[in-house]
């Protein structure tokens, strides 16, 4: 199914166009306990000092050794949440996933207006999706519209059961696949040297520190052709900007995402690192087997 193709494709993009950096730091630092009582006694007076922030985590590396000790952190987490947009050939794909390294995951995708819910659990694949979602995910295989029509009656409110093998589960499953996610991190690494440090800032209100790493696109085929040539025109394609939010407080988990330019721009949030991922199957009367539409039953 291309859609679910798309979606691992957002995932992975979540983990795998990133880049970036180290660990943390002390928080902000407390006026002593003799100047605080000064500041009660005589308030009108004496302002209150304002706290300084804590040395810069990240003043003594290079931008490519703040990407090593990123990578290295977040491939280290046992779960975490994806959260974001991702356009695919055209198509806004919006997920929002928590994942555990059991391959256990649960959460909401909308492709198109359309939206579904997708559990995976012992090794099961169970999705849920609306009626919108449905017809944008069959259309994209060729169903025809009376196909179409009769298989939504079969999965209407009901749960799609996938089991391992079976049409779609590979994709599927490579969503919640967190290690090989957050294994794509190494194989996406810029080039030494093409990384820049930008401003610090806030994701979620934790202090982070960016790397940013351009590039001015490859030239690619197209199907303008000069007149009495048979050979397609290249032109540059566009030109792609990855900015990359790595945090300053405690493990130097990557944080934000942002892609532009390029094929597949988007921006995807990382949280909830190490936190208990609580998957639970949808009852088997509020299931339909995917083995079963072919033959016009349920489950």
């Amino acid at each position: 199914m291309a859609s679910h193709r798309k979606l691992r494709a957002a995932a992975v993009v979540c983990a795998a166009v990133a880049v970036a950096g180290p660990t943390s730091a002390a928080a902000w630092a407390a006026p002593p306990a003799a100047v605080r009582a000064a500041v009660q006694e005589n308030a009108p007076l004496l302002p209150v000092p304002a706290p300084s922030p804590s040395p810069d985590p990240f003043a003594d590396l290079t931008p490519d050794e703040i990407v090593d000790r990123a990578v290295t952190a977040t491939q280290s987490a046992t779960s975490l949440r994806m959260a974001g947009r991702v356009v695919s050939e055209g198509q806004q794909l919006d997920i929002d996933f928590a994942v555990n390294e059991r391959d256990e995951c649960t959460g909401l995708m909308k492709i198109d207006g359309g939206t579904a819910e997708l559990r995976r659990v012992d090794d099961f694949t169970y999705m849920k999706g609306d009626e919108a979602f449905w017809r944008v995910s069959m259309a994209s295989q060729g169903m025809s519209k009376p196909q179409i029509d009769a298989t939504i009656e079969l999965v209407k409110g009901r749960w799609l059961k996938i089991a391992p093998g079976q049409a779609g589960s590979s994709d599927l499953s490579g969503v919640c696949d967190l290690q090989g996610l957050l294994a794509s991190l190494d194989e996406d690494k810029a080039e030494p040297g093409t990384l820049v440090r930008g401003p610090d800032g806030e994701v979620d209100g934790t202090p982070v520190a960016t790397l940013v790493k351009k590039e001015t696109g490859e030239e690619t085929g197209t199907e303008t052709t000069e007149p009495g040539t048979t050979e397609p025109e290249p032109e540059p394609a566009k030109p792609e900007t990855t900015t990359v939010s790595v945090s300053q407080e405690g493990k130097p988990y990557i944080l934000k995402m942002v892609k532009t330019g390029g094929e597949e721009p988007g921006s995807m949030t990382l949280s909830d690192f190490d936190k208990p991922v609580d998957v639970v199957v949808p009852p088997a009367s509020e299931t339909v087997d995917l083995s079963k539409l072919g033959q016009g039953t349920s489950a």
